[in-house]
């Protein structure tokens, strides 16, 4: 029961986060809303990674008969493939793009992970490409906009 304590408020300390960065960038940066276009993009990117992380978690790792069993970590190849999919219809794959997410997927794809069930660590996996990725990013998006003290001038 304690577990679901400690997640509980795990999780609304990161909701909290969230809108503190979300305040944060609306201040300094503004809002924009996608075209159309991009709308259209971003629905595609979805039901592509649907079918991606569905579809190759059952293919992958499934005790199913008509599952290639493979030892592979499915969760990170998956998460990592959809990511580069969402990238490449989003905004565009950038270099640190490929570089942590092929790393992710390589890392996933190697034939290491058989015995256990080795989706907590893919989730790990995923979350520290989720984290480095961010800051690239971010680094991007500073590089592209300015920082907020000169856009304050």
């Amino acid at each position: 029961m304690r577990e679901a304590w400690v997640f509980a408020v795990a999780v609304v300390a990161l909701g909290a986060l969230c809108l503190l960065l979300n305040r944060y960038y609306e201040t300094h940066y503004g809002r924009l809303s996608p075209s159309m276009r991009q709308q259209v993009r971003g629905a595609v990117a979805v039901a592509v990674g649907v079918a991606v992380v569905v579809g190759g978690s059952l293919l992958l790792r499934s005790r199913a008969a008509w599952s290639l069993d493979l030892p592979v970590n499915a969760t990170a190849v998956t998460f990592a493939a959809l990511m580069l999919i969402s990238y490449a219809l989003g905004v565009g794959l950038k270099a640190h793009h490929v570089v942590i997410w092929g790393t992710l997927l390589v890392a996933g794809a190697l034939p290491v992970w058989d015995g256990a069930d080795p989706s907590n660590i893919g989730l790990v996996l995923a979350g520290v490409a989720v984290m480095l990725s961010g800051v690239f990013d971010h680094r991007l998006f500073v590089q592209t906009f300015g920082s907020p003290k000169r856009l304050a001038h």
